[in-house]
């Protein structure tokens, strides 16, 4: 099959575009760079070039395909246009920059979503969209029955798995990959990272309340073999989680990265959390248990690669962080 693939160079995307590959699949990777394509082309990978705001482009290559993953989103400030970046600035008080951010990466995934329906409309084709867990309902084990809660800490994203849903409607194969809050492998582990981050920047590892909140995780590669899975044998209409721990405390994630810094580690008030993580606070005191089993079910799929505290160690003994560590301590 020709596949498109946005995000390709992306963490996940990447992990994605090689499993394609291996399993004998052609693959067009959206890349925002000419140093992006140049990576791509020495994998083999054919690069088509534009961005996420460019419907034109989608447009043009989705229907150039037998199928679409989508995996791009504006994780960063810089991945907007310089347009959409005016307008998160200057379009309101400071205090709300960090939604208005949020609401048009939001937007500009709709967008995107909807314009790869209408390219692939009536043919039956496949859509594989990416979706975060933590925009389910906390404090309960979200299912791959659930639909996403706008209330939820990143229920904003919400209107993107509506999006992608919808176009089975219009003869759409649509389905949702819902990806935990660490995503990892050895040299990064999703939100994890910006922990460790910070727990290095102000020497404490920190967590909210009592730290039992629960969160999600997955290696990269078991994602990507998901992902390849959904598109050849998805049901339209299905969400899949992509979840190999359903839920692991808060608390011991924090103090598995303080063992590693040599740093403390400490339970945080909201209030102090708020001011301790900024944006991220939210996140780190949500309760994001994920089941996988229908999943599993559906589509046969068995995680095998190591888990998050594995590679979270390992990261730590990779050479060129042991002695930046050494470098801190002295």
């Amino acid at each position: 099959m020709r596949i498109f693939v946005t995000g390709a160079g992306g963490f996940i995307g990447s992990a994605i575009v090689d499993d394609l590959v291996a399993a004998g699949h052609e693959v067009t990777g959206l890349v925002r760079s000419a140093e992006g394509a140049a990576r791509l082309a020495a994998r083999g990978v054919k690069a088509h070039r534009g961005t996420m705001e460019d419907l034109d482009c989608l447009r043009h290559g989705a229907a150039e395909a037998d199928g679409v993953i989508h995996t791009a989103f504006f994780h960063a400030f810089s991945q907007a246009s310089l347009a959409v970046r005016l307008r998160v600035l200057f379009g309101g008080g400071p205090g709300a920059i960090v939604q208005r951010f949020m609401s048009a990466a939001v937007e500009a995934d709709r967008r995107a979503i909807e314009t790869f329906g209408s390219a692939l409309r009536g043919s039956g084709r496949p859509l594989v969209v990416a979706f975060p867990t933590m925009a389910m309902a906390a404090g309960r084990v979200a299912r791959e029955t659930d639909v996403a809660d706008p209330d939820a800490v990143g229920g904003l994203r919400s209107r993107s798995e509506q999006a992608a849903l919808e176009q089975v409607a219009h003869g759409v194969r649509a389905t949702v990959i819902r990806l935990p809050p660490s995503v990892h492998d050895r040299s990064r582990q999703g939100l994890v990272t910006h922990l460790t981050n910070i727990a290095r920047k102000k020497d404490c590892s920190a967590y909210v309340g009592d730290g039992q909140n629960r969160w999600a995780a997955v290696h990269r590669l078991d994602a990507a073999r998901l992902f390849r899975r959904a598109l050849e044998n998805g049901a339209g209409g299905a969400c899949y989680h992509a979840v190999a721990e359903e839920g692991i405390p808060v608390r011991d994630i924090a103090e598995a990265i303080g063992r590693q810094l040599g740093v403390r580690v400490e339970g945080l008030s909201r209030e102090a959390a708020s001011r301790h993580f900024g944006w991220l606070a939210p996140f780190v005191g949500t309760d994001n248990p994920v089941s996988s089993r229908i999943t599993r079910e559906q589509l046969n799929w068995a995680p095998t690669h190591a888990h998050l505290m594995a590679d979270l160690s390992a990261e730590f003994s990779m050479p060129d962080l042991h002695t930046a560590s050494v470098v801190r301590k002295v």
